[in-house]
């Protein structure tokens, strides 16, 4: 529901603004323009194929949101020609999709202009089905005069969080007045401290990940509850008392030191909370995992409207063209609401690079580097839900097991924690 508000809002801004330019067009010509359907999963296209439209007369983009655009296009026999959004590499999606290495071959559009990894996942049997759009970076947010704590200006290791947490941590007539960081503040941060550790969660049978990785994983963030926090029982009094503020207003008055933010979230934080905050990128071993909803962008294998696609598709991957994008958010004053390209950094790495930091100062000095980003695997295309609703909530169960022989403080020991592979085969069972 949030992202068709924004897309609502963002919408009608763009049309105020750009009418005139429609209303000239359309007395130039008086050919109807070829329609090309567009799905996505991606409010900000509607934007993007409102500015394609007012930039020529003889194609019209025709923008239509789902919640779960994959799951769409296998449940219908409706056919866009254009489609953008998350999980299409999926074994249900894959085939639907055109090959477009005669787009890289001819000179369309310049191969080198992207991340060279976030690119290669969009290969299927070596050739190029897929084009990557945007994605987002995890991060540890925290006021801008602690910045000095920090080891380096771009990223920030699990260990690294872990030490500088316990040691801003204050106790006062024995209980925490201040708590440094929790892995369980956020079960988003639980399943990026597994990723980092490799627990490599995959499209399978319907899922599938290292159970081994993911068990030291979730072990680990047991034991910095309790090495640095004391147990997992003091940490929730100290949430249940503190976090009735923003995560953002408690750094700001110092009762925590980290909050863990997407690069998404925090650009879209207003200009007050952004200048008060600094952040390092999330990292292990030289690798920075990016968010699983990484966005890509095909065009549809039964599509009609092949010119027009073409045209749309070698419009929007112009550096030129992001670069006006941002600015048009920026002039309709959508910066709070909408964040970079289709709401992450854009997979045109000249785009992130040298663009973006004008558009977002914050960025300058910590630009991640290139070599660092680790895409996400090949995920199912129901993984958001399936994440929501089983994987996430099994991690929060995880560390709130008992220590062993500690059954009797009210927690369940892991052995009698119900496993995650049987509650992924109950999940599917109950909704095939």
């Amino acid at each position: 529901m949030e992202k068709i508000k924004i897309e609502y809002i963002v919408m009608c801004k763009y049309r105020a603004a750009s009418i005139s330019s429609l209303v000239v067009l359309s007395l130039l010509s008086c050919v109807e323009p070829e329609k090309v359907p567009l799905w996505t999963d991606v409010p900000e296209f509607a934007l993007y194929g409102e500015a394609f439209n007012a930039s020529q007369s003889k194609y019209k983009v025709e923008t239509c949101y789902f919640e779960l655009t994959a799951k769409k296009l296998t449940s219908t026999v409706e056919q866009p020609d254009v489609v953008v959004g998350r999980w299409l590499k999926s074994t249900s999606t894959r085939h639907l999709f055109k090959p477009l290495d005669w787009l890289l071959k001819d000179n369309s559009l310049d191969g080198a202009f992207f991340y060279p990894r976030l690119l290669e996942l969009g290969v299927i049997d070596n050739e190029q089905y897929l084009l990557p759009v945007s994605f987002n970076i995890p991060a540890l947010v925290f006021a801008r005069d602690n910045g000095a704590l920090t080891i380096n200006h771009f990223t920030i290791s699990l260990e690294e969080a872990k030490k500088l947490g316990k040691a801003y941590n204050v106790i006062n007539k024995g209980a925490y007045t201040r708590i440094g960081f929790s892995p369980d503040w956020d079960d988003e941060f639980l399943l990026v401290s597994a990723a980092l550790l490799n627990a490599d969660f995959r499209e399978g049978p319907p899922l599938t990940w290292n159970t081994e990785a993911l068990e030291k994983a979730l072990e680990y963030d047991k034991a910095w509850i309790r090495e640095a926090n004391g147990s997992i029982q003091t940490v929730d009094d100290f949430t249940f008392k503190y976090f009735v503020e923003p995560s953002v207003k408690l750094i700001g008055q110092g009762r925590i030191l980290f909050s863990y933010m997407n690069s998404s979230e925090i650009f879209t934080l207003d200009y007050d909370q952004q200048s008060n905050l600094d952040f390092r990128w999330l990292a292990e071993k030289e690798r920075i995992p990016l968010s699983e909803d990484t966005v890509y962008y095909g065009l549809f294998q039964q599509g009609s409207h092949g010119k027009g696609a073409e045209a749309f598709t070698k419009w929007f991957f112009q550096p030129e063209t992001q670069r006006l994008l941002l600015e048009n958010n920026k002039k309709l004053q959508l910066n709070t609401i909408l964040f970079g390209i289709a709401g992450g950094f854009s997979a045109m790495r000249n785009v992130t690079e040298e663009v973006f930091p004008r558009f977002y100062p914050g960025l300058l000095g910590h630009m991640p580097p290139a070599s660092f980003l680790s895409p996400p695997n090949i995920l199912p295309q129901d993984w958001l839900v399936v994440k929501e609703r089983v994987v996430l909530p099994y991690m929060h169960d995880y560390i709130r097991t008992a220590q062993e022989g500690a059954e009797e403080a009210g927690f369940v020991s892991v052995q009698a924690l119900r496993p995650l592979a049987d509650r992924i085969t109950d999940w599917y069972r109950i909704n095939k």
